[in-house]
C-alpha cells in the first residue's frame, strides 16, 4: 500500500527521499528496486508475447546478434539446444521434434551426437556455430558467481569447406584394421573459392570482358592456389576453373557482373541440394584494392612478420590480392587463417608453359573427371586411371588428370617410373605398395593437427602411422638404392625418412592408452616439460593423501577398525555403516545414500576436502587441455617437412596407379616428342568404353595419323550412331593420357606436345545464361578461334547444325577453312554436310575425308513399289572417303518410331533427294550452256 502511495507522490512530483519520515525510509529502497526492475523488464521484454526473456534466452539473443547467419547449437548440461528459427531449421533438416518453450521454439540433441548433426546441417549448406559452457560445475560452485548463469562462448564455426578436426571424426574405432581402411575411402576435395572481378575500363565491362582473380583454399589439406586471367562474356575461363576445382563453397562480392552471376546460377542449379555449392556473400568493400592492401599489409607485418612474405604477396595481381584479403577476413571467423601464413607455398592454378590447356567445355565433353549422365566419377577418365590406395594419392591423381604436363622431360620421368614398376622383378615395389594400402588420410590429419583441432586419438593415429612408415622405409633404403633406378621414384622414397625423423620424438612422449581413450590428464609419460600439470597432480595427490589419513579418525569415531572408503554411483570416499549401527555415526556427518541394509556418509572433513579435490581435478583437465594445445603448436613446427613427405607418398601412389592401368588390356608406352606437331596412333581404343566393355565385348580399334607437316585435318562423316564421337574423343583422351605420363590403350602411339585441347560437341541451350543452342555453339567456337594455336588439338563435332541448312553449311565451311589455312592446328571435324568435304580438293595435302564404315541391308519382305528405310550394320571402323548419307531413318527405326511414320519419312526423303538431284542436273546443264555461250561471245 505504501509503495503505491510513493508511486503516486513520484507521479505528482512530491516525492523526495531526503524529506521522508524515518518510518517511511525503508520504502525508499523498495521503490528504487521496483524502478530498476521496471527498467530491466522493458529491455528484456519480448514485444510479441509481452513476457520477460529468461537469462538463457537473453544470452542466446546476444550471441545470435553477433552470428546472424549461423545456426547455433547451445550447450545446456547434457544436451545442445536450438532456439527460434534455428530450432525450426534443425527440426526440418535433422528430423527432430520442435516445441514452444517460454519465448522461443526450441529443439535439442544429446551432447554425444552433436557432430553427427553438425555434419548433416553443414552438408545442407548451413553455417553452424557451437556454443559451449565455459565453466565446470565444481569450479563455478567455488567461484563468486555460483548463483549466476553459466558463461557460454562460441567455440567453433563450421561450413562445407571448413569442416575440420576432432569434432567431425566419424564414430569409428580408428585403431582396428578394418576401420582404418574406411578412413581412406574416397573423399571429395572441399575447396573454398573466392572470386574477384576487375573491369579495367567501362568499354570492356560493357562488352563483358573482364580480369578475374581467384584464390582457392582447401582447409582440410592446407593447399592454397591462385590464378588471374582475362575472361570474355561467356565466362568460359572462370567456368573452367570452377569445374577443375569443384569447390564446395564460394566467397563472392555482394554484386558481380551479370555474366558471372548467370554462370554461378547455372553451376549451382545443376546440382542436388546436398551437392550444391554454398555461396557466401561479402561486402564489396572487402574486394576494393585500397582496403585489401591495408588488410594484407597488416596481416603480413603484424600477425606474420617477415618482409619476404609481404613481398611475395605484393607481387600478385591486384584481383588476386583482393580475393586473398576477403579470404583472410573470412577464415578469421573459423580460426583457420594460419594456413595463409606462408605465401611461398601458394601455387598458381594454370600455367601455359607448365600445363596443357584443358578448359571447362573440354573437361565436360571428354568426361575427364565426371561423366555427363549422372555427374559421378564412374565412366570418366579419372575413374579409368584411379587405382590409388590412399585418399591423398587420389587427390594428387585428380590434379594430374586435370593438368597434363607440357614439359617432355617431366612426362618421360613419369613414364620411366611407370615402366620400371611394370618391368622390375624386385619385390621392393610390392613391399612399398603394401605400405600404402592401409594408410589413413594423413594429409587431412596433419592439417587438423596444424590448426590444433585434432583429438588425441587422431593425433596418435597420424603420428604412429608416420613413425611406422619412417621405420619401414628406412629398412628398405639399401634395397631402394640397389633396385630403384628412376630418379622420380628414388628421390621421392629416399627423402621420406629424413622428413619424418622428428615424428618419433613426439610418439615417445605420449601414453598410448590415454591417447586412445582421449584422457588428456594421463597423456604425457614424462612431466618434466609440463610443470603446470606436474604441480597440479602433486596437489591432487596431497589432498587424496589427507583424505586417506582421515580414515584412521573415522574408524575411531564409528568404532569400526576395518572400515574402508567405498565409491557408489560416482560418489567417492563414502563411509558405509550398517543401519543397525547407525547410532555410532556423529550427528554432523551428512548422509549421501542408503539402502535397506546400509547407509553411506561423508564427514565434514571429507566434504570440505572432496570439494577441493574435485576443483583441482577440473582445473587439471583445463590445464591439460592448454598444455595439449601447446604440444600441438610445438609439433606444427615440423608441419611443412612432414607434409612434403606425404606429397612424396602421394606421388608414389599415383605412379603405382598408372602402372596398374598399364597392366590392363593392350596398353603401350607412348612416345612423347617436344618439337613435333603430330598425333600418330595405331589401333587406338577409347579408354573408358574399353574398360566398361571389358573382355566380353571388344572395342573396335582405330588408327589416327595427324601431322603438322602433312595431313593435319580429318573431316569425318558417316551414319548417326556410327561411332564418330567415340572416335574423336578417343584421340583426345589418348593425347591427354600420354601427357599425364600414362600408358595408353593402343598398339603404338606417338604424340608431339599439345599445348591445348579445344572441343565443341553436342547441342544444348543454356537457359541460365540466356543463350540458345546455336548461340552456345558459336560462343564455344569463337572461344576456340581465339585460343587455339598451331600446337593445339581442335575437335569440332557437327558445327552449324543449330541453324538453317545453308547458314550452317556456310559457318561450318568458313570455320574449318580458317583452322586449315590460318590456325594450322591438328583438327578433327565431324559433319553431316557433304559440301564441307569439298575442302579436301582445295587443300589436298592438309585435309583428308574419312567416314565410319557401315553396311546397308535392304528391308526384308519389302514390296517393289513400297519405300522403306534401309537397315544399317555399323562397322565402327574409320575409313577413307565421304559418306553420301547420314541414314537418320535407321536411328528412328532403332528408337521404335512407328512403322507408318518411317514409311512416310522414307517416301518424303526419296522425294526430296529427287528434287535435289534434279536441281543438281539443271545446274550442271545451265553451267555447260553458260560456258558455251561465253566461248561463242569470245569468238565473235
Amino acid at each position: 500500500m505504501c509503495l503505491h502511495i510513493l508511486l503516486l507522490l513520484k507521479f505528482l512530483g512530491l516525492f523526495n527521499a531526503k524529506t521522508l519520515p524515518c518510518d517511511l525510509g525503508q520504502f525508499s529502497a523498495s521503490f528504487k528496486a521496483y524502478e530498476n526492475t521496471q527498467n530491466t523488464s522493458d529491455t528484456n521484454l519480448n514485444k510479441r508475447t509481452k513476457s520477460i526473456y529468461t537469462p538463457l534466452e537473453l544470452q542466446f539473443l546476444e550471441m545470435k546478434k553477433q552470428n546472424k547467419d549461423a545456426v547455433l547449437c547451445v550447450e545446456c548440461g547434457y544436451k545442445y539446444r536450438f532456439f527460434g528459427e534455428d530450432a525450426k531449421i534443425a527440426a526440418k533438416e535433422l528430423n527432430i521434434s520442435c516445441h514452444q518453450d517460454h519465448n522461443f521454439m526450441t529443439a535439442s540433441i544429446p551432447s554425444h551426437r552433436l557432430f553427427v548433426h553438425v555434419r548433416r546441417l553443414v552438408a545442407k549448406g548451413y553455417k553452424v556455430g557451437v556454443v559451449k559452457q565455459m565453466e565446470t560445475a565444481a569450479l563455478k560452485a567455488a567461484g563468486e558467481n555460483k548463483s549466476s548463469l553459466f558463461s557460454r562462448k562460441l567455440t567453433a564455426l563450421y561450413t562445407k569447406s571448413t569442416l575440420i578436426g576432432e569434432d567431425i571424426l566419424f564414430q569409428i574405432n580408428l585403431f582396428s584394421d578394418s576401420n582404418v581402411e574406411d578412413v581412406t575411402t574416397d573423399v571429395p576435395d572441399n575447396y573454398l573459392l573466392c572470386v574477384c572481378e576487375n573491369g579495367e575500363n567501362l568499354k570492356d565491362r560493357k562488352k563483358g570482358d573482364i580480369v578475374i582473380g581467384i584464390m582457392a583454399i582447401q582447409p582440410t589439406t592446407g593447399e592454397v592456389v591462385f590464378d588471374s586471367f582475362r575472361d570474355c562474356a561467356s565466362r568460359s575461363e572462370l567456368e573452367s576453373r570452377v569445374l577443375r576445382l569443384q569447390p564446395v563453397e564460394m566467397i563472392l562480392p555482394s554484386s558481380l557482373s551479370d555474366q558471372s552471376e548467370k554462370l554461378i546460377k547455372s553451376i549451382t542449379s545443376m546440382r542436388l541440394r546436398d551437392d550444391r555449392i554454398r555461396i557466401e556473400r561479402m561486402e564489396n568493400l572487402y574486394f576494393e584494392y585500397s582496403h585489401a592492401f591495408q588488410l594484407i599489409t597488416g596481416f603480413y607485418t603484424k600477425e606474420v612478420p617477415g618482409p619476404q612474405k609481404l613481398s611475395v604477396i605484393l607481387s600478385l595481381d591486384k584481383p588476386v590480392m583482393c580475393s586473398l584479403a576477403a579470404v583472410i577476413a573470412y577464415l578469421r571467423e573459423f580460426n583457420l587463417e594460419k594456413m595463409l601464413y606462408n605465401p611461398s607455398n601458394f601455387k598458381q592454378l594454370s600455367s601455359e608453359t607448365e600445363y596443357m590447356t584443358v578448359n571447362g567445355t573440354t573437361m565436360k565433353n571428354l568426361e575427364i573427371i565426371q561423366n555427363q549422365t549422372d555427374m559421378k566419377t564412374k565412366g570418366s577418365l579419372l575413374w579409368v586411371l584411379d587405382h590409388t590406395k590412399t585418399s591423398f594419392g587420389r587427390r594428387r591423381l585428380k590434379k594430374w588428370v586435370t593438368q597434363p604436363l607440357m614439359k617432355c622431360s617431366e612426362i618421360n620421368a613419369r613414364l620411366d617410373a611407370v615402366s620400371e614398376i611394370l618391368q622390375s622383378e624386385s619385390s621392393v615395389f610390392g613391399q612399398i605398395r603394401n605400405l600404402l594400402c592401409k594408410l589413413p588420410d594423413i594429409e587431412r590429419g596433419l592439417c587438423s593437427v596444424f590448426h590444433k583441432k585434432c583429438s588425441t586419438q587422431e593425433f596418435f593415429l597420424i603420428v604412429s602411422t608416420l613413425s611406422c612408415l619412417d621405420s619401414e622405409i628406412q629398412a628398405l633404403v639399401p634395397v631402394i638404392h640397389s633396385y630403384v633406378k628412376t630418379p622420380l621414384l628414388q628421390n621421392a622414397l629416399l627423402e621420406i625418412p629424413a622428413l619424418l625423423f622428428p615424428v618419433k620424438h613426439y610418439l615417445k612422449i605420449l601414453n598410448e592408452e590415454a591417447a586412445k581413450t582421449g584422457d588428456k590428464t594421463q597423456l604425457f609419460k614424462d612431466l618434466t616439460d609440463f610443470p603446470v600439470i606436474r604441480k597440479k597432480k602433486e596437489e591432487i595427490l596431497g589432498v587424496i593423501s589427507k583424505i586417506q589419513l582421515h580414515l584412521l579418525d573415522i574408524r575411531k569415531q564409528i568404532k569400526n577398525p576395518s572400515a574402508e572408503y567405498v565409491t557408489v554411483s560416482g560418489q567417492e570416499f563414502t563411509v558405509e555403516v550398517k543401519n543397525s549401527h547407525i547410532s555410532s555415526v556423529p550427528s554432523d556427518w551428512v548422509m549421501v545414500s542408503s539402502t535397506k541394509a546400509v547407509s553411506r556418509f561423508h564427514s565434514p572433513f571429507i566434504i570440505e576436502n572432496y570439494r577441493h579435490l574435485n576443483q583441482l581435478r577440473e582445473q587439471l583437465v583445463l590445464d591439460c587441455s592448454a598444455e595439449w594445445l601447446r604440444f600441438l603448436d610445438h609439433f606444427s613446427e615440423h608441419y611443412h617437412p612432414v607434409s612434403k613427405a606425404v606429397r612424396h607418398l602421394a606421388t608414389v601412389d599415383c605412379l603405382f596407379s598408372l602402372a596398374q592401368v598399364a597392366k590392363q588390356g593392350d596398353y603401350c608406352r607412348p612416345t612423347v616428342q617436344d618439337n613435333q606437331r603430330e598425333i600418330i596412333i595405331k589401333n587406338g581404343r577409347h579408354p573408358v568404353i574399353d574398360t566398361l566393355l571389358g573382355e566380353q565385348d571388344q572395342y573396335v580399334p582405330n588408327s589416327t595419323n595427324l601431322s603438322g607437316n602433312g595431313e593435319r585435318v580429318m573431316i569425318i562423316t558417316g551414319p548417326n550412331m556410327g561411332g564418330k564421337s567415340s572416335y574423336i574423343k578417343q584421340v583426345a583422351l589418348i593425347t591427354v593420357m600420354a601427357q599425364i605420363g600414362s600408358y595408353v590403350p593402343a598398339k603404338e602411339a606417338t604424340v608431339g606436345i599439345v599445348d591445348g585441347i579445344f572441343t565443341r560437341m553436342g547441342a544444348a541451350d543454356n537457359i541460365y545464361k540466356g543463350r540458345s543452342t546455336f548461340m552456345e555453339e558459336l560462343t564455344d567456337t569463337a572461344e576456340i578461334i581465339r585460343k587455339a594455336t598451331s600446337r593445339s588439338l581442335v575437335i569440332l563435332d557437327e558445327l552449324g547444325r543449330g541453324t538453317s541448312t545453308h547458314d550452317g553449311i556456310a559457318i561450318a565451311y568458313a570455320t574449318l577453312e580458317h583452322f586449315i589455312r590460318d590456325v594450322e592446328s591438328l583438327t578433327l571435324f565431324v559433319t553431316h554436310y557433304p559440301s564441307v568435304c569439298e575442302l579436301e580438293k582445295v587443300y589436298p595435302d592438309r585435309v583428308g575425308n574419312y567416314h565410319m564404315a557401315f553396311l546397308v541391308n535392304e528391308g526384308k519382305n519389302q514390296c517393289p513399289d513400297e519405300e522403306s528405310p534401309e537397315f544399317i550394320t555399323f562397322l565402327y571402323q574409320i575409313t577413307k572417303g565421304v559418306s553420301a548419307r547420314s541414314y537418320g531413318l535407321n536411328v528412328a527405326k532403332l528408337a521404335d518410331i512407328p512403322e507408318e511414320i518411317l514409311k512416310k519419312a522414307a517416301h518424303k526423303s526419296k522425294e526430296l533427294e529427287g528434287i535435289e538431284e534434279t536441281k543438281a542436273k539443271l545446274t550442271k546443264i545451265l553451267r555447260k550452256w553458260w560456258y558455251l555461250f561465253e566461248s561463242k561471245l569470245c569468238i565473235l
